[in-house]
This record gives C-alpha cells, sequence and structure tokens, in this order.
C-alpha cells in the first residue's frame, strides 16, 4: 500500500481529530471487509529529529453517525493493518461504575466483560477456524506509556479497571447496573467490542483510553443517566483527551518499531488443514497477514 502509518488512532465520542499534529491527508480505503467508518488522517508528529505517523479514525464516523452496533468494526481494524500500523490506541467515553471514578477522570482498563449481543466478533468465521488468546485484551506496554503521560499532565487516572461492554444504544437499566457493579467492573461502554477482539485476531496491541462521563444508573439517590448530562462532560474529556496523545508521542517515539508484541500469534492458531481452506478465503486473509493461509 502507498500509505504507511506506525500508530492507529480510534477517536470515540468527542475525539474526532488530532490537534497539534502535522496532517498530511485523508484516505478512503477499502478493506475485504468494506470500507471504514470514515476517512482516515494521516498525520505526523516530530520531536527531536524523529517522526511517528499517526492513522486517525473517527470510530462513529464525522457527525457521530453510527450507532454502536453498527460500526464497521472490521472494515476499522483491517483499514489500520493494511496501513501498517503497530499498535492501535483507542478512545472512549465511559459510565463509572464506582464512585471514586468520577466524571472527567481518565480510565486505563486491563479486562473486558461481553455483554453484546447482535454483533460478528470475529474475522475467522468463513471457513477457517483460528483461535488466539484473549485473556488480557489490552496491552501492558502500550498502558504504561499512557499512564506516564496521564501522570505528567496531573490528570488523575484509575488503573487496572475491568470495563463492561454493553449492547445499547440504551443506557443500562438500574437493575443491570447494580449486577455491573457487583462484578467488580469500574467502568462501562459500548464500543470496545468488538473492537478489542478483532486488533487481536489481526496481531495489533490495542489499548482503550477511557473518559469517566458520568455514573450510569447504580446511585439509588441519584437520577439515571441521560445523553445530555454526558455530552456536558464530554467538550472537557475531548480536550484532556488531545492534551494526552500529545504528551504520549515521545513514549511511542521511543518504541517504535517495537511496540509490536503480538506477531506470529495468529499463526499458530489456524485450526483447519491446510486442504480444507477455501482459496477465495485464503486470499482474503493473506490481505492482511501474508503466508499464513
Amino acid at each position: 500500500m502507498k500509505h504507511r502509518a506506525d500508530i492507529g488512532i480510534i477517536g470515540g465520542t468527542g475525539v474526532y481529530g488530532v490537534e497539534g499534529m502535522k496532517i498530511q491527508e485523508k484516505i478512503r480505503i477499502k478493506t475485504p471487509w468494506g470500507f471504514p467508518s470514515d476517512a482516515i488522517t494521516l498525520a505526523t508528529y516530530e520531536n527531536d529529529g524523529h517522526e511517528l505517523k499517526l492513522a486517525f479514525l473517527p470510530r462513529h464516523a464525522k457527525g457521530h453517525a453510527i450507532p454502536p452496533s453498527k460500526i464497521p468494526a472490521h472494515a476499522n481494524i483491517a483499514a489500520l493493518k493494511m496501513l501498517g500500523c503497530e499498535a492501535v490506541i483507542a478512545f472512549s467515553a465511559v459510565g463509572s461504575l464506582k464512585e471514586e471514578i468520577q466524571p472527567g477522570h481518565f480510565v486505563l482498563p486491563n479486562q473486558v466483560i461481553d455483554r453484546t449481543r447482535h454483533r460478528r466478533d470475529t474475522y475467522y468465521d468463513e471457513g477457517i477456524v483460528v483461535h488466539v488468546s484473549f485473556g488480557d485484551p489490552m496491552d501492558a506496554n502500550l498502558a504504561q506509556i499512557l499512564k506516564h503521560a496521564i501522570e505528567s499532565l496531573s490528570l488523575t487516572l484509575h488503573e487496572n479497571e475491568t470495563l463492561i461492554c454493553m449492547e445499547g444504544p440504551q443506557f443500562s437499566t438500574r437493575a443491570e447496573s447494580k449486577l455491573y457493579k457487583s462484578w467488580g467492573a469500574g467502568i462501562i461502554n459500548m464500543s470496545v467490542l468488538p473492537e478489542a477482539k478483532l486488533a487481536r485476531e489481526l496481531e495489533l496491541p490495542y489499548q482503550m483510553i477511557c473518559m469517566a462521563t458520568d455514573y450510569d444508573s447504580w446511585r439509588d439517590h441519584d437520577h439515571a443517566v441521560t445523553a445530555a448530562e454526558v455530552m456536558a462532560v464530554v467538550k472537557k474529556n475531548s480536550d484532556n483527551a488531545q492534551r494526552l496523545l500529545r504528551a504520549a508521542m515521545p513514549g511511542f517515539i521511543a518504541k517504535k518499531g517495537r511496540l509490536n508484541t503480538l506477531a506470529g500469534s495468529v499463526k499458530f492458531g489456524i485450526m483447519t488443514a491446510a486442504d480444507k481452506r477455501p482459496a477465495a478465503i485464503r486470499k482474503k486473509y493473506n490481505t492482511l497477514l501474508p503466508g499464513y493461509f
């Protein structure tokens, strides 16, 4: 492919660009799974003679036009892989399930619980069976870089939290919210899955940066969350997200070329015998993982 990038950035609610970066161009990529949510913005960050190439993609498209269950996650992750990204950073607004995680706080989750129901969540359901490890869905190396950046900005950070991914687009009932809280989960959103699973299936280290906007619906003394309340916090969070992204760039540059620790992991998870792999499917998958199939 003509265009290349080092890091893929997926923007969530309120994060629709990469401010302060040198914008190169916007491109549309057609993948074997169709087109991504929107055009991808290619940008560069330079520091002391070193350069990092970024590929930014708004998850919900410009203008927030795509609901959670309709996000073309397969095309989104495939496009970043085709650009040569060695890791993916994803932003997301989240609801808090703990009193101490206040609106405006940042969270770096390390675990995920899947409560989605209507989403295709694998690439490998078309004639070839592949099993990959997903025990640790987030990437510790990326989390460490982001942690240092958040702390350098004196922003409040919570680590090692479990993130519930619900179907949406409705927010939780009070009963659901209390159930998730009883499980020990810290935050809830509608977008980490299947995104994180698909990134793992393409050997892309993935870390989500979560920004709390509300307390979901578990507090008996409070009214249930509303979209209006969420959006009131989003603006402040999005400004801090841009500051965080810029602060993390030196850390990514320092690790450039050494961020992908998942290389080869899919190859050893292919279960289907070589003579049982359909030629058309082999060709499709080899677009992203050459020689594996």
